[in-house]
């Protein structure tokens, strides 16, 4: 808009040009909600009640989906049925960011939870619409603006609320939750948290690790353990 003004100021010099510090620039990226166990079991809980029961499946299998793989919601919604690797334990997602692709390991809990839902897709949508794994009601792929709007609906009845201006929940969000707490497990089993860094940035897909060390940056556990492991390091030291 200053650009414009100052663009206009030359026309008419009576139009005032703003200062160029007046108003902060730059990115201003979003405070990630960390979403506890409890939040995810609230939002489970609420997506069993959409209608009908094939967009419920669907809601709920997404969000246990994003919350124990890191996936992100585009990668998840271009999911096709056959990169569902059942007897590999393997998804394997095409083409994402960057134009990569890689494979995700799933957890076997994850598998039958996958497993069941494709069983009552295929009881429900005898004659799929097109090949996704995860499907909507009338057996199309997933639009990622109506799973932002259901989640907020799901988010508001679940009690789930923003915790700041900059802080609300976003499906994103469960991303920077997987992340999040791949690490503090780390942490507690006292493994070498930057040597096994470059797994979990393979893992998510990112093309160098300072991408991963964004989504750690926002949660307080996460400090106070490095801080205590710094403080046992330096220990006896000046």
């Amino acid at each position: 808009m200053r650009g414009f003004d100052a663009y206009l100021h030359s026309i008419d010099p009576s139009v005032e040009v703003p200062p160029a510090g007046l108003i902060r620039h730059g990115p201003d990226r979003a405070t990630p909600y960390l979403y506890s166990e409890a939040d995810i079991l609230r939002l489970l809980r609420e997506a069993d009640g959409l209608r009908p029961q094939l967009r419920a499946a669907t809601y709920q299998t997404l969000i246990g989906l994003l919350a124990v793989s890191g996936l992100r919601v585009g990668e998840a919604i271009a999911l096709d049925s056959a990169d569902l690797d059942l007897d590999n334990e393997l998804l394997m997602v095409r083409h994402t960011k960057f134009d990569k692709s890689r494979l995700v390991p799933l957890h076997p809990s994850t598998l039958k939870a996958l497993r069941r839902y494709v069983d009552l897709r295929d009881r429900t949508r005898g004659h799929p619409a097109c090949p996704a794994l995860l499907v909507s009601s009338t057996g199309a792929r997933l639009l990622h603006s109506n799973i932002g709007l259901v989640l907020t609906q799901l988010a508001s009845q679940a009690g789930i609320t923003r915790r700041s201006a900059s802080c609300r929940s976003r499906i994103h969000d469960l991303r920077h939750r997987f992340a999040v707490f791949t690490v503090l497990d780390w942490y507690r089993e006292d493994v070498d948290v930057a040597a096994m860094m470059p797994r979990l940035s393979t893992y998510l897909g990112h093309t160098d690790p300072k991408h991963t060390y964004w989504y750690l940056s926002a949660a307080p556990e996460l400090m106070a353990l490095a801080g205590q492991r710094l403080d046992s390091h330096l220990a006896g030291h000046p």
